[in-house]
Parts: structure tokens; sequence; C-alpha cells
């Protein structure tokens, strides 16, 4: 049923009224009108409405990579949702800068941003239209439509447990809100269809929801590794879970680490593996090539069927230029846009030199120092992700343009560093186990020369460094580095305040602010302090 999901992208605005003010905003809903009485008549049709829910997170409309788009009012290629997310994780902080002047893009890095950045503005707006879609699946496909459309038996059973799968991708956009903006406004499938100006939730009351919502439906979906490859089923959730107890003392200045091991054990306990090769999660095929037994759950991406100028498309092209080949990467250009920092290197020994194979910093022709953003070959690139598989083929485009390669939003390398880290903050566990598992991931990165961490070694500092390594421009590094206490008022990487040599920020920034544009219309939304 999988192929469906990445090929049929029907669009149920229909269904949907956004319940926030985007209305009024540069940036609205297309609207194509159909009753919903005739679009769910039979199962196949709910099918086409969650593989629009899950198309949400992987493509920026209907025609892609530009037409009829989602969202309009700001350029198609930069409104989808991996790409904004990737942006705000992964800009502001040492892992990555871009030598682009579009718009206030350069803000992100320089942790200068306003209310009125349109990349934030747009996260925003994305979060909350995926809301509205999920907010609507859930309206209708509630017993009482279900009863009303004649749909029982099994095929009911099928649409409870898509249901289900709606509610997670309802949570994992409300965490995301949670985590970037804090404070947002808050609409459920019980809020009524049609325009009124929603209510601000707290941040720990929305730690709250997403949290129950989770929970509520931990056994209704799919056991783990048990669902078609790419969507939710129960480790998802306990993977969703993990990251929300991990930043819960951020979140709601209570620490749930002990949670933390309890989910991130049932994850372990659930079969996921190591894939031999690190470069193997990166790599076109990644859904075949035993990188899927690691990933917990991708954003997937298809070359031919999820058309868009955001997800790894974004992030392949715009990381080569200078004297890179695109061909080597399975496209057919190089945007010249995205490097790393001379401290992002620091963290591999022996920087760009490393026997940490998880290095892959391109060097030639490129300068470690920073000295001009704007200057391709003035910070080392980064050949992470490739469009090519474990065989050097090009993925399944031949133009080079789009990409296969799904993006790992969880894996079971980032699972293992979570117990980690929860054991050294005091949840319990085990501390020989969590050692254990941090030696498993160097170990496959030190594949020709171990180099396992000391019992006297392994500390939180070493956690942070580790998660760098292993997870670098994966979209976790904003959050990891908040929770460590290193993102504005301490840690200094180059040009972090517009600075050359970098400098500490206000720990206000450590949220993102409520869009200007949202504040002007809704009078329930207070801005979040020092914006």
């Amino acid at each position: 049923m999988y192929s469906k999901f990445k090929s049929i992208f029907i669009l149920f605005l229909s269904l949907v009224v956004l319940s926030s003010c985007e209305s009024e905003l540069d940036l609205q809903p297309e609207d194509n009108r159909q009753v919903p009485g005739e679009v769910l008549a039979d199962t196949e049709a709910y099918k086409q409405f969650l593989a629009k829910l899950y198309a949400g997170l992987a493509v920026s409309g209907q025609e892609g990579p530009a037409g009829n788009p989602d969202l309009v009012g700001l350029d198609e290629g930069f409104s989808q949702y991996l790409r904004l997310y990737w942006m705000l994780q992964e800009l502001p902080t040492e892992e990555a800068l871009i030598g682009w002047n579009d718009g206030t893009i350069a803000d992100l890095h320089g942790q200068n941003w306003t209310s009125g950045n349109e990349f934030i503005r747009t996260m925003y707006s994305r979060i909350m239209y995926q809301v509205a879609l999920t907010n609507e699946f859930i309206r209708q496909s509630t017993e009482a439509n279900l009863d009303a459309n004649g749909i029982d038996g099994a095929e009911r059973d099928e649409i409870n447990q898509f249901r289900a799968e709606a509610r997670f991708l309802r949570a994992l956009s409300y965490y995301h809100a949670l985590d970037l903006f804090g404070n947002p406004p808050f609409i459920t499938e019980e809020d009524p269809v049609g325009a009124f100006l929603p209510q601000q939730i707290e941040r720990a009351e929305l730690f709250n929801y997403v949290e129950s919502e989770l929970l509520a439906i931990e056994n209704e979906v799919a056991p783990a590794r048990q669902n078609e490859y790419g969507r939710a089923d129960k480790a998802a959730v306990w993977a969703l879970l993990s990251k929300l107890y991990l930043n819960a003392e951020e979140y709601t200045g209570t620490a749930r680490y002990g949670d933390v091991i309890t989910y991130t054990e049932n994850i372990i306990g659930a079969g996921y593996t190591l894939v031999d090769d690190y470069q193997k999660l990166f790599l076109a095929d990644n859904d075949v090539n035993g990188a899927q037994n690691e990933i917990i759950f991708p954003i997937r991406l298809d070359g031919i069927n999820t058309n868009s100028y955001g997800g790894l498309t974004f992030v392949i092209h715009a990381s080569i230029g200078g004297d890179m080949d695109p061909a080597e990467f399975g496209v057919n250009s190089g945007w010249a846009g995205l490097r790393t920092t001379p401290e992002f290197v620091s963290l591999f020994p022996d920087g760009a030199d490393s026997a940490d194979e998880r290095e892959m910093f391109y060097t030639e022709g490129q300068n470690l120092e920073v000295n001009s953003i704007s200057s391709f070959t003035d910070g080392y690139a980064v050949g992470k992700f490739k469009n090519v598989d474990v065989n050097g083929n090009q993925g399944s485009d031949s133009t080079g343009e789009h990409v296969d390669t799904d993006f790992p939003l969880f894996r079971l390398g980032d699972v293992y560093l979570m117990y980690a880290e929860a054991v050294l903050r005091g949840g319990g566990g085990s501390t020989e186990q969590a050692l254990a598992y941090v030696n498993e991931l160097r170990d496959r990165a030190y594949q020709e020369t171990a180099n396992p961490v000391s019992a006297s070694e392994f500390n939180l500092n070493l956690i942070l460094a580790e998660r760098g390594r292993e997870l670098y421009w994966e979209a976790h590094r904003r959050t990891d580095l908040i929770r460590f206490n290193q993102f504005t008022e301490n840690g200094i990487w180059a040009w972090k305040g517009d600075v050359p040599q970098g400098t500490t920020t206000a720990s206000f920034r450590n949220i993102f602010p409520i869009p200007a544009s949202d504040l002007g219309v809704n009078t329930n939304l207070i801005q979040n302090p020092g914006y």
C-alpha cells in the first residue's frame, strides 16, 4: 500500500479551514471545495487523505516541484516542512551555515532574527497547516462518521489505525511547535470548523497534551516494525515520547529521565539493529540497503513521486559547490550554499583527517576558516547525504534534480545516545549498558582501528560531542545545544551573533518568536519574552 502513500497526494482542503489566523496572513491555504461525504465514501479515500498527511512532511504542494502549493506568499521551494525544520534546527548552530542572502536567511546563523523573519513565520505556518489537516482527518474518522459512511469490519479497523497514525503526526507537529515556539495557538478536532481566533497554550500544558496523545495511541498503532516502512508504528511513538521526556526539564521545569530509560529500552528491545556502514544511512537506497533496520521513522522522499525543492533535495544540492562534482552525489548541480564551521570540524579527532568514518568533510579547494559567509569555499563542505545507492548509482530521477534519499527523523543510533544521556543525568538504567551502546556506535565509526570510550571519559560532555559526531545535519543540534545550555549564553562558533569569531547571545533566543503577522490579527496571542 505504501506505493500509494508515495504517489497519491490528493488535497482534502475542502475539509479544512485553518483554525488560526492564516487567512489573514501572507501565507494562505489554497481552497478547492468538495463535500466531505463525496470524498470519504470508501476506504481508499481515507488512504489518500492519510497519504496527504504523511506527504505534508515531504512536499510543498500538489504538483511539485512547484504548482498548486499548500501555502502561498513565499517561494514554494522554501515553504516545505522538512526544509524549514532542518534550517531552524541546523543553521543557528555550529553544524551548518549558508552563504545565500535570500531575505533574512542569514539571520538564522547570526541568531539575530526578529518576529518578522519569513523563514520562522513559514515554519510556524506549515506546522499550523499540518495540524489543521490532521485535525480534519481525526474529525472525519469518528465512529459516527464511519457509521454514516457505511464503513465496518476490517475496513473500519484499518481506518481506526489510520486515525491513530494521524494523531501521531499531529503530536509530532505539536512537538515541533513546543520545541521551536514554546507557546503556540492550539486547535484540535474539538474546535469548530471555520474562522476564529484560537487560544494560546502554555508550553508545559502543550507538553502534557502531546504526552497524553502519544500514550493514548501507543496500543492503537501497529506493533514495532510491523507497519509499512515510512508509516508510524509503536516504536515511532516510543521515539517521540523519548524525545519529549529527554527535553522535559527545558519544556516544563521537571526532569523525566527515568521515562527516557523506559521508552528507549522499549525501542532497543524491539529488534532494531545498527547498519554495518554509517554511510548507508544517508544514501538513495536507505530504505532497502540495511539502513531500514536502524531507521525507526523516516520522512520518505522519491525522486519521481515527491518532487520538491525541500528536504534532502535542498540539503544535497545546497551542500555542493567549489571543486565538488555533483555527479558523485547523484545530482545534476550544486547550489553552493551549505557548509560547516571550524568549531564543528574540531569535534572530530584530527579534524578532516579523522579516523572516525562519520567525518565526511570535503576539503579540496575549501578553507577551514570562514572569513566570508557568502564565499562557498570558506568553511569545509559536508558530503554526508547523497542521492546514490551503495553501488554509486544515481537515484530514480534521471535528470538528477530530485532525490530518493529518505530522511531518518528517528533512528536507533539516536536512541542509544538518548539512553546513555538519561543514565548520566540520573534517570536510572545501567551505566555499563549505556557505555556499551556508545561504544557500539564507536565500533562502527572506527572500523579499522578501535577507539572505545573508557569509563573515566564517559560523561555528559562526551555525550554532547558524540551526538554531534553521530547525528550532525539530522536536525537535532539546536535542541541538543539548548538542553546542554550551549546554544545562546554559552557556546561560541564562527559568525554566531554576526561576529566572525562568534559571540554569545541572549537566552530568550532558545525559542523562536510568534510571527508578528499572526500577533497582528489574533488578539489571544502574547509574544514570547525578549521579542
